[in-house]
């Protein structure tokens, strides 16, 4: 039997990653804290129904990339490939609304789609998910812009571009569904076929083909912001002038539609020149009859999914955050004694606020100093006989060898003064 291997897909974040992850996820979580977010997490798996009815049958999320299957209760079962719709189920079956005024959420986890994978696309991928639930103010929108634009800020980003535009209200989006169906039936037979296939069922996502030919008949397709009414056409242009106003540069597009059935007003992604074909690493917009449709009363919502994987490409790319695990302490020990001791004193350094890795092989001291070297650990501690006999410890600042005695009760007592010497010295590191 060979050996079993990770499901295409899906892919290990190893240790040696997991530093960047969690940078990602600590200033996402930070900026979200400063702009008065909560956060809720949701099921990873929901009823079939709910995407079905949330998104639409005819997205190809659901239509296509669905992972559903039937549990051992013969009910129909999804795991999520969003994380919108879910929030929402929770937010109608907890009566959040009832709270009243504006509810706002994130939400940070895996999500599932069966498709081709790729760079920066997995069939199990990652997504930063934000809400706000409650408001129809063009501010609303502007904010969760906002967000996005200050955490890719913050992660150092900057080859960044917003294209931003309206879909208008579900009544706008029928008359225009109504004007592409007659502009693209004269050229069905020089059509994809995945947008013959739409024409009938989804007729605004012809608009995102990749097809060559496809993307040729589109130039000439009629534009969605020609059919807004003037209430859509006034949010539309609220927005705009509040991005102005925050200085957020952006580009209108015509063609931005987004790939899921309950978007309405603004939609928009904002797109990374860094990333090649796949560049956009954050999309949204606003979904005003989404909690509704799913049962719940009227209530506006606008909010973003933002994909981890493509962020962390990104910043491996700009090697800006050090994913070395920051070690205070390596402590070295041998004779049974003396690991003995090292048990309790390492114990005792890590109540002080020290991280402390212990050896635990037993090997020559020569081995356990090699490992301490490559550890990364600014100061090495050793215990042998004579130390565990005298209740002593040999100190050794790894970079320059400098090494010297101390009782192991004195150096709990001197921590401040060692800490400080620590960062002292992880500091000229870093700098030389």
């Amino acid at each position: 039997m060979g050996m079993l291997q990770a499901i295409r897909g899906t892919r290990d974040i190893l240790p040696s990653e997991s530093p960047l992850w969690a940078t990602v996820e600590g200033i996402a979580q930070q900026v979200l804290s400063q702009w008065a977010y909560r956060e809720i997490r949701t099921p990873i798996f929901e009823q079939t129904e709910l995407f079905a009815r949330g998104i639409g049958e005819a997205t190809d999320a659901v239509g296509k990339e669905m992972y559903s299957f039937e549990d051992r209760g013969g009910r129909s079962i999804a795991l999520r490939p969003e994380i919108t719709a879910g929030l929402v189920r929770a937010f109608i079956q907890n009566k959040l609304h009832a709270q009243g005024g504006v509810q706002r959420l994130w939400h940070m986890g895996p999500a599932f789609r069966y498709e081709r994978p790729q760079a920066g696309r997995q069939r199990q991928f990652h997504q930063l998910d934000v809400e706000i639930l409650g408001s129809r103010d063009p501010r609303a929108d502007v904010e969760v812009i906002a967000i996005a634009t200050q955490i890719l800020n913050q992660l150092g980003l900057t080859a960044l571009s917003l294209d931003l535009n309206s879909v208008g209200s579900g009544e706008d989006r029928q008359t225009y569904r109504d004007a592409l169906v007659s502009y693209f039936t004269p050229f069905k037979d020089e059509l994809d076929p995945d947008s013959q296939d739409r024409l009938t069922r989804n007729p605004l996502r012809i608009l995102d083909s990749k097809d060559k030919r496809t993307q040729e008949i589109v130039v000439d397709a009629p534009s969605l912001l020609d059919y807004l009414s003037d209430d859509s056409q006034k949010h539309f242009d609220g927005v705009q002038q509040l991005l102005t106003n925050l200085d957020i540069p952006f580009n209108i597009n015509p063609r931005l539609v987004r790939g899921l059935d309950y978007y309405t007003h603004t939609a928009f992604e904002i797109q990374s020149s860094d990333l090649g074909a796949q560049a956009t690493v954050c999309g949204g917009g606003r979904y005003d009859g989404l909690v509704s449709q799913l049962g719940g009363p009227d209530t506006p919502a606008i909010g973003f999914g933002m994909g981890l994987e493509r962020l962390i490409i990104l910043l491996e790319q700009m090697g800006t955050f050090s994913t070395d695990v920051e070690l205070d302490i390596y402590l070295i020990s041998r004779g049974e004694k003396a690991e003995f001791q090292a048990v309790k004193l390492a114990n005792d350094l890590r109540k002080k606020g020290y991280s402390v890795e212990v050896d635990l092989s037993g090997s020559a001291f020569g081995k356990q100093f090699k490992r301490a070297d490559r550890s990364g650990a600014v100061l090495g501690l050793i215990l042998g006989d004579a130390e565990a006999e005298a209740e002593k410890v040999q100190l050794k600042w790894l970079a320059s060898g400098e090494q010297s005695g101390l009782a192991q009760t004195e150096l709990i007592a001197q921590t401040e003064k060692i800490q400080a010497q620590i960062a002292e010295l992880r500091k000229a590191a870093a700098t030389s």
